[in-house]
């Protein structure tokens, strides 16, 4: 008799996400003639770099030509955009990264749910409350964790983000073998100093403790005293692993691109304690179980870093948080506490009730949608997370709405 993972038995996060189809899909029933707003998802909705376009189309005609048709790729990533990377995204920042410690996939959700494999089964894991259900889920499916009760799983260690701390979790009480961090934040939008990473960095120089930094939002970092990555900390290559995406820098939701940065100093440990390189790992489990990028999707990756495609991604990063100033402002104008917005397209609000009464409210008084903060955990009760991802007019209209319904 075939058996199932049971642990699959005890994932919850499509609650979130069924429940809020479900009441969204009721009120456009019940209200056919209303148009709805939607400021609750992370997808984004302006057109690619032109610059991005232009290499798509380059290296489309080049796999119809003989001469210039090209088969299977290095599953690690074309070297043309590993060195590219390698030196906008790091060296030019003085954060010291070499081009074949990058590992380019389809995207970051993939490359920090599959990075767990390479760890034992029973380390202790730590991630922040509220977090990014990926992080959790992953570990829920490989067996890592017990039940789940009043809003957590058994097993895992939760790191609270609540405004007393500015949303970026104190260092944990007790031993940590893996540590998740996502900086700017999804879904608080907090950002964290250079001085503050430094000690989680010192932390798990000191324990052996590996971090795995999640830094998707960092094209968003406009204040020059945040790091947009952990390398920016001295010691990081020894514990940290880096994420980022092209999915918002570059609007590749619908392309699905991204990379994974592995140093070769990073390490983890055998049963008798010997280090063994994290680097070999990572590089053996994505020659094994993953094809690479496709060439015609690189070239447009590579065509982001041209002088025309950096002007352009610099373009769509202030379009979206012009947004986010006028969220920002005309909830702050409203009375509601808020953090994120500034160098995050995500705005966190206190709703200073339940979460979901909070959505519903908003969707039946203005038509907009949120997302509830208690889908991202505990911590997230009595907040909602408003998106800068929408078009610019469609974000000012909900803005009046909301303004309209709660003044």
């Amino acid at each position: 008799m075939i058996r199932m993972n049971e642990h699959y038995k005890k994932l919850q996060a499509s609650y979130l996400f069924s429940e809020i189809a479900r009441r969204v899909r009721s009120f456009e029933e019940n209200h056919p003639g209303r148009p709805i707003i939607r400021l609750g998802i992370g997808d984004v909705t302006r057109p690619l770099p032109e610059a991005c376009i232009g290499a798509l189309h380059e290296a489309v005609d080049e796999m119809g030509d003989a001469d210039a048709f090209r088969g299977y790729g290095p599953e690690q990533g074309y070297a043309f955009l590993r060195e590219r990377i390698a030196h906008v995204d790091f060296q030019a920042r003085g954060a010291v990264v070499d081009a074949d410690e990058i590992f380019i996939s389809d995207g970051a959700k993939c490359d920090t749910g599959n990075f767990q494999e390479l760890l034992a089964g029973d380390v202790r894991v730590a991630v922040p409350d509220p977090v990014y259900p990926v992080y959790v889920d992953t570990n829920v499916m490989s067996g890592r964790t017990g039940e789940f009760r009043d809003g957590r799983y058994d097993g895992l260690l939760y790191l609270e983000c609540t405004a007393e701390n500015d949303f970026i979790p104190d260092l944990p009480a007790q031993p940590a073998d893996v540590i998740y961090l996502c900086f700017p934040n999804n879904p608080t939008g907090a950002v964290i100093t250079l001085s503050r990473l430094k000690q989680w960095v010192d932390y798990a120089r000191e324990n052996r403790s590996l971090i795995l930094f999640d830094a998707a939002y960092a094209v968003f970092v406009k204040d020059p005293d945040v790091p947009r990555s952990i390398y920016e900390v001295e010691g990081a290559r020894d514990v940290a692993v880096e994420f980022r995406s092209f999915s918002k820098t570059a609007g590749f939701t619908g392309l699905r691109c991204a990379y994974t940065v592995v140093p070769k100093e990073c390490n983890v440990y055998d049963s008798k304690g010997d280090p063994v390189s994290l680097h070999a790992l990572w590089s053996r489990r994505h020659s094994t179980k993953f094809n690479g990028v496709s060439y015609p999707v690189q070239r447009a990756a590579w065509a982001a870093y041209s002088d025309e495609g950096l002007e352009q991604i610099t373009a769509l990063r202030d379009y979206y948080m012009k947004n986010a100033a006028i969220i920002l402002r005309e909830m702050t104008s409203l009375g509601y506490a808020c953090t994120g917005g500034e160098n995050s397209p995500y705005i966190w609000v206190r709703t200073d009730g339940d979460s979901w009464e909070f959505f519903d409210s908003l969707l039946t008084r203005a038509a907009v949608v949120c997302t509830p903060g208690s889908g991202f955990g505990r911590c997230g009760r009595g907040y909602a997370r408003i998106s800068a991802f929408n078009d610019y007019e469609r974000v000012l209209e909900a803005m009046g709405r909301i303004k309209a319904a709660f003044s």
